[in-house]
């Protein structure tokens, strides 16, 4: 849920989520349809397939516990080596590092004084990986890229770190390491607007084709409507069932 979400936003959903579905087997049990219901509200619904996949698997493979072991976290649907070393730091309090933006942008400025790619920044999070301590360590940064190393206003006056940053050392005067490189594109008219319009209509039951435009926000557009709807049936959010679209 935390894949492209802020936090805040994550919880409620999260804490709904775990009352639903306490465990991998129930969750799997349930049918991906029953998770991207379960999911309304989060947005990117892809994710939703992919833990209900992952837990099929974790029930299938793993007698119903996630995994301990980094490669058999990084063959779950969903997971990747960001993801699989955050399960193994929060979950299992292994000694690894995990870089995510906030950490991203706060090694940027503070260690290395310019942008570093996601390959660099990681060997930096790993060389500085306190292993006696590395839940607190993984911890410590999330937060401080998130609270105070901000994407716009970083609060340098407090930072706890402003002795011995890179870029504050320069003055700060300098252009930011960790300027944004570009921005999202639009989401209000967009084809992921429509998606997401689709995918919340199916929760509350089918849609036959005629009703594609409508419910998708575009009742001028059908062949615009009928194209997201195929790239949900191909992204495997949806299918056809008797002249209309529902829930796979």
């Amino acid at each position: 849920m935390l894949q492209q979400t802020q936090a805040s936003r994550v919880v409620a959903h999260y804490e709904r989520w775990v009352s639903e579905f306490p465990d991998p087997a129930t969750c799997a049990g349930a049918g991906p349809a029953a998770a991207l219901r379960a999911w309304a509200g989060l947005g990117y619904n892809g994710r939703a397939l992919r833990l209900h996949a992952a837990a099929v698997t974790i029930t299938e493979r793993h007698a119903g516990r996630v995994p301990a072991d980094r490669s058999d976290l990084e063959a779950l649907a969903g997971v990747g080596p960001y993801t699989a070393r955050a399960v193994l730091a929060f979950a299992f309090g292994e000694p690894v590092a995990v870089v995510e933006t906030n950490v991203l942008r706060l090694l940027s400025r503070s260690v290395a004084g310019r942008r570093l790619s996601g390959a660099e920044a990681q060997e930096t999070a790993d060389r500085l990986l306190a292993r006696h301590a590395a839940w607190e360590y993984n911890q410590t940064l999330f937060d401080l890229g998130a609270t105070v190393c901000t994407a716009r206003s970083p609060g340098c006056p407090i930072c706890p770190l402003r002795d011995v940053c890179s870029w504050r050392a320069g003055g700060g005067a300098g252009p930011d390491p960790a300027a944004p490189l570009r921005r999202q594109s639009r989401f209000e008219g967009s084809d992921r607007q429509g998606r997401g319009r689709l995918v919340q209509a199916l929760r509350e039951g089918p849609v036959p084709r005629r009703g594609l435009a409508d419910a998708a926000g575009w009742p001028d557009q059908p062949d615009r409507a009928a194209r997201v709807a195929a790239g949900l049936v191909t992204d495997g959010l949806a299918r056809w069932g008797a002249g209309r679209l529902i829930l796979p």
